[in-house]
């Protein structure tokens, strides 16, 4: 008879699957998971804290580095707990701008977990497809910017600026001739509005592409079907959200269950899987990837027809224009007042909530009537899935953790804070 050894082994924190800086300590029967216990905290960066002594605009670049991969959907969900606190609306132009970005971004959110999840279990070829893409989406967060990823565009009363009615081009270099400067400046001679209108055209033809590598590819099925499986009820009292609680079968979508901004005005479809495994979580989150497309070109089709403020004209709130301030003396000390100290929020406490790519992602703020906030808290969605590590590992094989992994879409940045 062969000796069976029980063995705990650390997985991570340097290890390219755990997707950050996971350490995972792992008791295995052999190749088998008896037990998974997560170690957090190793990029802790005190985000709650710091934000109690900065005035609150100033804390809006913090959250693009909460989760690196859904940066405006951060400052979304911080940005409407200061609007809500303060009891005042983005001008309307400037909430579809901002649930237009909010798509954008969970589009750019799912492509790095596609690619990422994909190379995990051993596709490399949906990495490079993946990153192709993302590049065109980092493009549109740039040329509205100036930023390709830390964009701090939203503000509390609309967006940093209106959409810019040229975008970038690129020059021809020793690396890159004429024919082929042509081509990659084919989509980018209008405005951002045409640019971002080119991609939703192009861009469910590359999902079926994606589809055709993966959906029915047996390697990618034997890895992800019947792995990781959660009830609904599980996935409740777990306090899932996003893809994961959806993967399971609820449909629950704050879009449009609890629509902020302009999400009732917009047609799209909440996908929900059968079986609550891996494959069900690819399945709805690549099928978000088609609704989100749907609902960037109904923003576009508006915003072509609808000119108007981007930010709110209340100058405690919101600085003047550039060249009022340069002039006039009023304007100056508006901006002075603004950028020294800031504004204060009246007393009283708030949680809002954004659909984020990952979850539910909430900002639940107490302020005491002073320029900054009392106490901060974040509610991560990646958090409580990372709390199902064990749940969802057990039984399962080692090579399973790094689907299980693939299947939460982790980014450390929101988990540690």
């Amino acid at each position: 008879m062969p000796e069976i050894r029980n063995y705990t082994l650390n997985f991570g924190p340097q290890h390219p699957a755990a997707h950050g800086v996971l350490r995972l300590v792992l008791e295995m029967d052999g190749e088998v998971i008896q037990r998974a216990d997560p170690h957090i905290g190793l990029l802790h960066r005190g985000t709650e804290k710091l934000a109690e002594y900065k005035p609150f605009n100033q804390s809006i670049p913090y959250m693009d580095r909460l989760d690196y991969v859904s940066m405006m959907c951060n400052e979304h969900g911080y940005v409407l707990a200061l609007e809500k606190l303060l009891g005042v609306e983005a001008p309307e132009r400037a909430q579809y701008i901002r649930v237009m970005f909010d798509e954008i971004t969970r589009i750019l959110n799912h492509l790095m977990w596609l690619g990422t999840h994909a190379l995990d279990v051993g596709a490399m070829t949906m990495f490079l497809y993946c990153f192709r893409e993302r590049e065109d989406l980092i493009d549109m967060y740039e040329a509205v910017s100036g930023a390709r990823m830390h964009a701090a565009y939203y503000r509390p009363g609309g967006v940093y600026r209106d959409l810019p009615d040229r975008m970038p081009r690129f020059k021809k270099s020793k690396y890159i001739d004429d024919k082929k400067v042509a081509l990659l400046n084919e989509s980018r001679g209008g405005s951002l509005l045409d640019f971002i209108e080119d991609f939703t055209n192009r861009f469910p033809k590359l999902v079926d592409e994606y589809e055709t590598l993966l959906t029915d590819n047996r390697i990618w099925k034997q890895r992800t079907v019947d792995i990781a499986i959660i009830t609904p009820e599980n996935a409740l009292q777990l306090g899932f959200t996003g893809p994961m609680l959806r993967g399971s079968g609820i449909e629950w979508d704050l879009r449009k269950k609890q629509p902020y901004e302009v999400y009732d005005k917009m047609d799209f479809d909440i996908p929900v899987g059968t079986n609550g495994d891996s494959y069900d979580r690819y399945l709805v989150r690549v099928e978000e990837f088609r609704q989100s497309n749907r609902i960037i070109k109904q923003c576009v089709e508006w915003l072509r027809n609808n000119p108007g403020p981007v930010m709110l004209d209340d100058h405690k709130l919101t600085p003047p224009k550039r060249e009022d301030m340069k002039g006039d003396m009023e304007s100056l000390i508006h901006h002075f007042k603004l950028f020294t100290e800031g504004y204060t929020l009246p007393k009283g406490e708030v949680y809002a909530a954004v659909e984020h790519p990952k979850g539910e992602f909430g900002v639940y703020l107490v302020t005491d009537g002073a320029n900054k906030p009392y106490r901060l808290k974040i509610r991560a969605p990646g958090f409580a899935h990372m709390a199902a590590m064990n749940e969802m590992t057990q039984g399962h094989m080692l090579s399973d953790v790094t689907t299980v992994m693939g299947t939460m879409d982790v980014v450390f940045g929101e988990i540690d804070r």
